[in-house]
């Protein structure tokens, strides 16, 4: 399997304070890989890093093969490495259409904007029947999957999700995972962070569990649901 993405040994502090003590994964052409672990426990930081808005103090991150973690997260972006944050972060008071034309403003993206929104809208058609609702308006479900929308409209060749399915009703945590896995199919590899191990993992080909700082387990989808710390720690089994 050749590598699209690879942290390497990644140490990142908040002030004096450690947040990552030499985190290390991989991420393949096709792939998808989640990230589990409790809160606090290092994943939102270690994304952050990679899509570049913190900045390691020693280790590396290669995308491609290429040294990306002293580059700006613009850049960053425009190579096809996007990040679709928690919390959804949307711009509230402006339309679906409005939110979707601002995930394409890097140059590579903006210049097939119109077909690439064509895509979105195939793949999400209830942003094309809301396109011209407010997003606060939107129900959480559609929220996310604006947000979702927003970062394919990038045009990321790995997009990397924080916590999709947080606050979401049950079945809408379905239809997000059955999303995932669908543009996955299209040939997009994924990097998801999740608290909800049992979906992810499922979904995953491949999971890496986190915890104070640290890659403390990795291994196929299947060997961590069944792996027995984390059925107790995370599982309740």
């Amino acid at each position: 399997m050749s590598s699209l993405l690879e942290v390497k040994a990644i140490h990142v502090n908040y002030g004096d304070a450690p947040a990552l003590k030499g985190v290390s994964l991989q991420v393949g052409e096709r792939e998808i890989v989640s990230m589990v672990g409790s809160n606090g426990a290092g994943k939102t930081t270690t994304i952050n890093s990679i899509s570049g808005v913190l900045r390691p103090i020693s280790g590396e991150i290669f995308y491609r093969g290429e040294a990306i973690n002293r580059i700006p997260a613009h850049q960053i972006v425009s190579r096809g490495l996007v990040q679709v944050p928690e919390g959804r972060r949307l711009f509230s008071h402006m339309t679906v259409l409005k939110n979707l034309y601002m995930g394409s403003y890097n140059q590579t993206a903006r210049k097939d904007r119109e077909e690439t929104l064509e895509s979105v809208l195939q793949i999400l058609p209830v942003l094309k029947e809301r396109q011209d609702q407010i997003a606060w308006t939107l129900s959480g479900g559609e929220q996310q999957m604006l947000a979702i929308g927003r970062g394919l409209m990038s045009k990321p060749q790995l997009l990397m999700l924080d916590e999709p399915s947080l606050g979401l009703a049950p079945m809408m945590v379905k239809t997000v995972f059955q999303l995932l896995k669908e543009i996955n199919t299209q040939g997009m590899a994924i990097l998801l962070v999740e608290q909800d191990v049992q979906h992810a993992l499922s979904l995953s080909r491949r999971g890496y569990v986190i915890e104070n700082g640290r890659t403390t387990l990795e291994g196929t989808g299947d060997f961590l649901l069944k792996h027995e710390d984390l059925k107790k720690s995370y599982l309740g089994l």
